[in-house]
């Protein structure tokens, strides 16, 4: 539908106020710097005003009566309507929460009564300003959109032409490549071809004591990235742009092979210690900060190295390029773009490594695992208002390992899911065993974390109601804590997940909150009851205001928010004294109590004395 402006050279201006002052001064003078201004004293009138002409810019008080700015202003921001109408908050209104709601109702500006003329003039002519300017990206956007499709029909034409030709040309020298034991892509030897060299290279060394050499194993840094952004096609250019880069840094005496992938291995032969091998990498890397210029594309694109000694103790050459491929993944570790020199001890962690993810899978399947319980203390009523279930892994040798250890691992390999989904069977479990042994337990809470991986996995729901139907457990006694990476995703799927926990009555905590990288506006779109403030926030405390810290931020920022805030790391009373001063909600931490196991939870609770 088409809205006709009263004149096509001014801009429509809607005033909501219920107070015939503020319309009336306002009213005069947006009139006189030449807008069409129209009133309204109410939501109805200002509907009725956004149906009959569609407004520029709204004007918004917030004390109104039956229905309040922030209600407006929602409203508006729900019609199709009226969504892209800027709106300012005028209001007498000045402290910061106020502020702070006005811009999570929808408000794009916020001017404190009483306000000055000049000031009101800019901000207006400013929004109507930056309207016009997102109409004229939209329109921009809505060409480019048009001429990028053209252009991509013509390079996907050419992309056909340029496969077929180099398909042709592969077909004919598949044969005579394999023979000589060369990559297909780049003409560099390929890995047979490497490992017999590096044979050749190890049989000499065992012969002539004077004659070393080392091993270098190179991958380049985040190169799926280039296949995934810019085509395979151009991935393989850059891989020979690459081969050519390392044959240009490499004598003729020494191999350069592509192992596969974006990997490529290389024999330093004659060397007279490693520190030759530590040049050769450095010049490597200082030719990687350069920039590849391709055929269409300019792309950067780092490299990790790692070097094995050739005169080492190894039994078998082979075993030269695994320490390599060993040191290359521990440069990776320690940011990428660098090199590692191996040692015995990386080839020693790396096995055990290996040893502790196949425990894990034996450990999943045998249910190893035991879960304690750390309680959560209510800072109003001084007891016990829920406890956390926090895994443990009751190795068979190894004794009881921490989660630190073993979840990063469960989550690199996928086990995470079976581990966090008996986890949180056996804390509803618990929790029902003690509800029915006491009756004043009832609003007993327990708190469960979840892994981020779980809300990518198609049955979680379905998992969860199970859970609860066997568990017979009260979902409104059911907390599941997620770390505040989970909402950097800002996913519709993921928020539709937490939209139907929150419907099925469980409450959802926000764990280390503070500690990433989520904002506020993050914040607002996804339905979390809890923000728990991690316990680096809850050290740094001391005995004055000026060293709170941000305790006193998240706390105002929970309570802006509708929701309950709890400390964790407690350890102290003076810590504890501050966070009632705050009015924090709920504490946990050594101070209360360390995770209990699960038989010495009730006494605990009958014990314990009023905090």
């Amino acid at each position: 539908m088409n809205y006709k402006q009263l004149d096509p050279q001014k801009k429509e201006i809607l005033i909501i106020d219920d107070t015939a002052d503020n319309l009336r001064v306002l009213f005069s003078l947006l009139t006189k710097h030449g807008y069409n201004v129209r009133k309204a004293f109410n939501w109805q009138m200002a509907l009725t005003a956004c149906e009959t002409v569609l407004p520029d810019l709204i004007l918004l008080d917030i004390m109104m009566p039956e229905v309040d700015g922030y209600k407006v202003c929602q409203r508006l921001k729900a019609s199709d309507l009226t969504a892209d109408i800027p709106v300012i908050f005028i209001s007498a209104l000045d402290d910061v929460f106020d502020k702070i709601k006005a811009f999570g109702a929808g408000g794009v500006d916020y001017i404190t009564k009483p306000f000055e003329f000049e000031e009101v003039l800019v901000r207006v002519k400013n929004q109507l300003a930056l309207k016009t300017a997102r109409l004229e990206i939209l329109k921009l956007n809505s060409e480019l959109e048009q001429r990028v499709k053209e252009r991509t029909g013509e390079l996907e034409k050419a992309l056909q032409k340029l496969q077929g030709e180099v398909t042709f040309r592969q077909q004919l020298q598949n044969k005579l490549l394999n023979i000589a034991l060369h990559d297909s892509l780049t003409g560099l030897p390929n890995r047979v071809l490497f490992i017999e060299r590096l044979e050749k290279a190890f049989n000499r060394a065992q012969l002539q004591t004077d004659f070393q050499f080392a091993v270098l194993f190179l991958d380049c840094d985040r190169f799926k990235l280039v296949n995934d952004s810019l085509g395979h096609l151009v991935g393989d250019e850059l891989l020979i742009a690459i081969a050519n880069r390392l044959e240009e840094s490499l004598l003729p005496v020494d191999t350069l092979a592509r192992l596969g992938g974006d990997e490529f291995g290389i024999i330093l032969e004659n060397l007279t210690d490693i520190t030759e091998g530590i040049k050769v990498a450095e010049r490597i890397l200082q030719q990687f900060s350069l920039a590849f210029n391709l055929s269409r594309y300019e792309v950067f694109i780092n490299a990790s190295i790692g070097i094995s000694w050739g005169n080492s103790d190894c039994d078998k050459p082979e075993y030269l390029l695994r320490d390599a491929d060993t040191a290359m993944y521990r440069a990776k570790a320690l940011g990428k773009a660098r090199y590692h020199v191996f040692n015995p001890e990386m080839h020693h962690e790396a096995t055990q490594l290996l040893e502790l993810e196949n425990d894990l899978r034996r450990a999943v399947e045998r249910q190893e695992f035991i879960v304690y319980y750390q309680p959560i203390i209510s800072l109003v009523t001084g007891k016990i208002s829920g406890l956390e279930a926090l895994v443990r892994w009751q190795h068979p040798n190894h004794g009881l390992i921490s989660p630190t250890e073993f979840i990063p691992v469960a989550e690199e390999t996928g086990l995470i899911h079976a581990i966090n989904i008996w986890v949180l069977r056996s804390a509803c479990e618990q929790l029902t065993i003690w509800q029915n042994h006491n009756s004043t337990l009832k609003s007993l809470t327990i708190s469960v974390n979840l892994s981020v991986r779980l809300f990518s996995h198609p049955k979680l729901l379905a998992q969860i109601d199970q859970i609860i139907q066997e568990t017979k457990i009260n979902p409104a006694c059911l907390e599941i804590e997620i770390t505040e990476s989970v909402i950097m995703e800002n996913s519709q799927a993921l928020k539709k997940i937490l939209e139907q926990l929150r419907e099925r009555k469980i409450k959802l905590v926000m764990d280390d909150f503070g500690t990433g990288y989520s904002s506020l506006s993050y914040l607002y779109s996804f339905p979390f009851n809890v923000l728990k403030i991690d316990q680096s926030f809850v050290k740094r405390m001391h005995e004055n205001e000026e060293s709170m810290g941000l305790v006193p931020a998240v706390l105002g920022i929970a309570k802006s928010m509708g929701m309950s805030a709890i400390a964790e790391g407690v350890e102290t009373t003076f810590q504890l004294a501050q966070l009632k001063n705050l009015n924090c909600n709920f504490a946990q931490g050594y101070l209360f109590s360390r995770p209990l196991q699960p038989e010495l939870v009730l006494d605990f609770i009958t014990n314990s004395p009023q905090w």
